[in-house]
């Protein structure tokens, strides 16, 4: 008996679809996720893509493996396309695990379903596989620019680490100008003459003084000698603290005590709170400079005159990769100073800025511009050549009306210039050989540019693609 037991051979199994491409959607949960195949094939054979196979899988690295093995056994990785909605942060371990094995994954916006009985995962997950099928199989184009599918580029080093140091700089900027406004509405209520002798109530001697003497009679009763130890260098002046003193003798302040007490309770505390967060933004202020002027992409953009290290943090926490941008309309798009036009039969009625786009890059790349305007550099020539080209001249005022058009233009350009340069360099670092060392990024050139401006033209590539005659 024991010799009819004969050794089997390692049997392998084969990819249902080896020949095929096969499309997943995946709809992103916080504990799990569920994957929805569609496929030429399957179509065929389910008639209905809602009908189509789907698969359950953990959020965790031993679901992923699972999920990666369920691919296979449909065909190879290289020939399988997956797409994710952008939801919060919980894709972002199953998006970077697939971009890890290098795995064709797309993202889109969260899309808008309807709700009630017939909304499920699997049904949700399958039509954003049909979404996907859809527009890379069968090449169909959607109006909706929320539906498009676009390719998951994996954000570069320096903007992988500057996008949660600059959102949280962000936040913290925001919160302590909370906290300024707290601290000015108690002094209005404490001490409203304080800012005739000191103009900022928040700055670092008014927080000082305040904090050592928080209300007017304490200002007034206290000695010329403990006053000044709240000076800083000269600042304020012997006739300034008099002045303090004779203005706390007569303040208009509130005069209760109970509720004295808890404003000086209140100021205190936000004070301090005001404090942690300048002392915290300045750690990350110092962190995030060091990272742009170590990166390839941060010395580009500070080659720019107007770029300084924050707003290079910023340009580059926001793109992410320059390979998410098609050209350098999209990325105008994206920063929010694209224009629209409204046009009726063959005239334009008005044109505008898109309403959409970043908020904090469209307020970003204004404070560039604007800064870039008031030096000497070639954007400032060029708004002036443009301000009487494209604004209107009020007699009454004998100025300019509408100098935003020419602004605007300024930072278009700005924006195009952003684009060529960083997508110059990341194809640069595309076309190299494995082991080859990086060349030196091509950084802007104010002498070239000048020569661009005065119409000697000499583009970035060194060699054109050549025109070539096809016979039909």
């Amino acid at each position: 008996m024991a010799n009819r037991t004969k050794s089997r051979p390692d049997l392998k199994v084969l990819p249902m679809l080896p020949h095929e491409s096969i499309y997943i959607g995946v709809d992103i949960g916080k504990f799990q996720h569920v994957a929805g195949f569609v496929s030429k094939t399957l179509l065929e054979r389910h008639r209905h893509f809602e009908s189509c196979p789907s698969f359950i899988f953990e959020q965790s690295r031993e679901g992923f493996r699972v999920f990666v093995e369920r691919i296979r056994a449909y065909c190879p990785l290289e020939q399988c396309f997956i797409v994710m909605e952008q939801t919060g942060h919980y894709h972002r371990p199953l998006l970077q695990y697939l971009l890890e094995l290098d795995i064709s994954a797309y993202v889109m916006h969260v899309q808008c379903r309807e709700g009630g009985m017939l909304k499920t995962d699997k049904r949700d997950a399958l039509r954003l596989a049909n979404h996907l099928y859809n527009q890379l199989a069968l090449g169909v184009q959607v109006t909706n620019k929320l539906q498009v599918i676009r390719r998951a580029v994996p954000p570069s080093e320096a903007a992988l680490q500057l996008k949660g140091l600059m959102r949280h700089r962000y936040e913290l900027a925001t919160e302590a100008t909370q906290r300024k406004n707290k601290l000015t509405a108690i002094c209005d209520e404490l001490f409203p003459e304080l800012t005739q002798v000191l103009k900022n109530p928040n700055s670092s001697i008014a927080l000082d003084l305040r904090e050592k003497f928080p209300t007017p009679q304490a200002v007034a009763t206290a000695s010329p000698v403990t006053l000044r130890e709240v000076r800083r260098g000269s600042r304020p002046s012997e006739v300034q603290l008099e002045q303090l003193q004779s203005l706390a003798a007569q303040s208009i302040g509130i005069k209760d005590v109970a509720r004295q007490r808890s404003l000086i309770l209140e100021q205190g505390l936000l004070i301090k709170e005001l404090r942690l967060m300048q002392e915290h933004t300045e750690r990350l202020d110092q962190e995030v400079a060091q990272i742009v002027e170590r990166s390839r992409e941060g010395q580009i953009l500070l080659s720019i005159p107007p770029i300084s290290p924050m707003y290079a943090a910023a340009i580059l926490a926001t793109i992410g990769h320059i390979a998410n941008f098609e050209d350098a309309a999209h990325l105008k798009s994206y920063f929010g100073w694209a224009p629209e036009r409204a046009q009726t039969g063959v005239s334009f009625d008005r044109t505008s800025l898109t309403k959409g786009g970043s908020r904090e890059m469209k307020k970003i790349m204004y404070l560039v511009a604007w800064n870039a305007i008031k030096t000497e550099t070639e954007w400032a020539r060029l708004y002036k050549r443009l301000v009487p080209r494209l604004c209107s001249y009020d007699e009454r005022t004998q100025a300019y009306k509408g100098k935003g058009k020419a602004l605007a233009h300024v930072i278009g350009r700005l924006i195009r210039l952003i684009y060529a340069l960083l997508k110059q360099d990341d194809e640069t670092l595309r076309h190299l050989a494995p082991g080859t060392p990086p060349p030196e990024p091509v950084l802007y050139d104010p002498e070239l540019h000048k020569h661009h401006r005065s119409g000697h033209y000499h583009p970035l590539k060194k060699k054109l693609p050549e025109n070539r005659i096809v016979q039909i």
